[in-house]
Parts: C-alpha cells; structure tokens; sequence
C-alpha cells in the first residue's frame, strides 16, 4: 500500500472511530432519558367545566384529588372536605351531592380531596396503633401546603380559596381557615363537630373512630388534656376567625322527606348525631355572639346526612362567589 493509500485509510479509520462513539453515547443517552423522570413543561387544565383526576405528591403518599376547573379559567378554589366515612376512591360530594353541577358555569376550581378517613383533615402525631396504619396523617399539611403548591402549576392560586366540609370536614374546615387566613377567604361547616374539647366529646369521637377503620384518637390529638385538642377545635379559636366570611349550618335532627331513601335504622342514627351537633353549633354561635364576630348561622329541618349538606353549599354557593369574586 502506496504512502497516500495509508494516510487515507487512517482519516477514514478516525473518522468512523468519531462516529462509533458518537452513536455509544447518543444510545446512552436516550437509554437514561427513557428511564430519568419526565420533565414536564408547564401544566395545561382541562376544558373549562371539565373534570380531572390528579395524583398529588404527599408526605403520606400520592393522593388523589378530584378537580373541576374554574368556568372561564380563574384562579380561585373552593375546597370541600368528606365526612368520617370519606371513602379512597372518590369525595362524597362528587357522588352523593350535586356539587359538580351547582358550580358548573362559575369561576372557580373545585377542589376535592380523597380519602383522610377517620383522620379529622389534621396532622396526627403518629400512625394509628390500633388498625397497624403505615404512616402517619398529615392532611393539614397536605391541604395548607402541598395542594396548594402543586395547583399552582396549574393555576389556582395560593391566596384566594374558600373551604367547607361536611360533618368531620366541616370542623376542619373551620379551623384550617382560622389557622390559615393567608390562604382562605371563606369558611363553611355543615353539621359539623364544632367543639370536640366539649366534655366528654373526646370519647364520643374515640367511639366513632374505632367504629370506622379502628383508629385510635390518641394517636391523633393525644389525651383530652392535650394541646392539641383545643388548636382544633373550632369553637375555642373563634378569635381568629374574625373578619373570615363564613356560613355555618346544622340540622335540628327532625327527619324528612330526604331521610326516605337510608331507611328507618340510618334516619335514627342520623337524627342522634345532628343532635349532638346542632348543641356544638349552638355553642360556637354563642361564642361567636359574644366575641362580636358575624356569621350565618342555619339551623335547619334534618338530619346528619347528604341530601341537607348539598342544601347547605347551594345555599352558601353566592356568598362564597362573592368572598372570592368568582362570578
């Protein structure tokens, strides 16, 4: 092989030595893009009035939160929170109310949370001992911090959010909004548990507790004498819900043309548990009285069940527009 013939078989040598390493590397890379976590460019909501699913990163895990955007993309929210028996695949509201089409036309996100049962939507101290729970609730956190930073991606703002609950959740709705006044601007609570360091109270919900899913209240707040009973309890924070709008409503446990359907053994305990809530509503209306702070008080014909607490947030639906100037 002539001197030329040489030099020219070494340019093409390195040549193909480039380009042999150059696809090693591009296959390499491709093989860790294929395997890395996606990376997402900015979050698209769904048609205006449509309705989503997402799954939120949380301290206690992912967790599902049903959502129906805002009617003409604004950035407001209204969060609404289940009962004890709050199920882990869906919100109540979303199958037992018709919450979906009250707000369908405005403009506000509709947030529901899934799951928290038995949890009281609070950060419990340890995981209940009593059913072997794996890890700890930390549902305050979650609905003070997480969700709120994660809709942002889409959105939804940190600051200008309403908040109501039924039952378990209408406690909790009152007191995350006390607690949390940079973030809500409304406040409801639909025969709600308003005054759990009430004496006795504290037992009364270890009974419910254990009666759904075996928790142990002690894991949750500690013993009655606990610091952490009053910081969630609505009725003794009352001072900083002042300014708030709120509309707060209870049954007076007379049973109606709406208990028909649960028939007579679910009506009766419906009608023992409005009792005990409509005494906790008449306290904090009180309380509130005397600490001259405004708020709607209903006190209605029903019982502790569905049907009376869609009633409740078609009845709060303009004054929570309002609060957050969602029309």
């Amino acid at each position: 092989m002539d001197t030329d013939a040489r030099i020219r078989n070494r340019r093409w040598l390195r040549r193909a030595g480039t380009v042999a390493a150059t696809a090693v590397l591009l296959a390499s890379a491709g093989a860790e893009m294929a395997t890395a976590a996606p990376v997402h460019g900015p979050v698209l909501r769904s048609p205006a009035g449509g309705y989503q699913e997402l799954w939120v990163p949380s301290s206690m895990g992912p967790i599902k939160v049903q959502v129906q955007w805002a009617a003409r993309g604004g950035g407001s929210a209204l969060y609404l929170l289940d009962g004890l028996r709050a199920p882990n695949d869906h919100s109540q509201w979303t199958s037992d109310t018709d919450a979906l089409r009250q707000f369908v036309g405005d403009n506000v996100t509709l947030v529901f949370p899934v799951g928290g049962h038995s949890s009281f939507y609070t950060d419990w101290y340890r995981p209940s001992s009593t059913n072997h729970q794996r890890s700890t609730y930390r549902w305050e956190t979650f609905l003070t911090k997480e969700l709120p930073d994660y809709l942002a991606g889409f959105g939804v703002s940190r600051t200008n959010n309403a908040i109501v609950g039924a039952s378990m959740g209408g406690n909790a709705a009152l007191t995350l909004a006390a607690h949390h006044r940079d973030q809500f601007r409304f406040a409801g609570s639909f025969s709600g548990f308003v005054h759990p360091t009430f004496p006795m109270w504290n037992e009364a919900m270890r009974a419910a507790m254990i009666d759904e899913g075996n928790f142990d209240v002690d894991d949750m707040w500690g013993p009655a004498s606990d610091p952490a009973w009053n910081r969630n309890d609505a009725t003794n924070q009352a001072e900083l819900l002042r300014g708030l709008p709120m509309y707060i409503s209870t049954g007076n446990a007379v049973p109606g043309l709406a208990d028909l359907p649960f028939g007579v053994g679910n009506t009766v305990n419906a009608m023992g548990l409005e009792a005990m809530t409509m005494v906790a509503n008449q306290m904090l209306r009180d309380r509130l009285a005397a600490l001259g702070i405004p708020a709607r008080f209903d006190f209605v014909n029903g019982t502790h069940t569905w049907p009376y607490w869609q009633q409740a947030l078609a009845t709060a639906r303009p004054m929570i527009l309002d609060a957050l100037g969602a029309h």
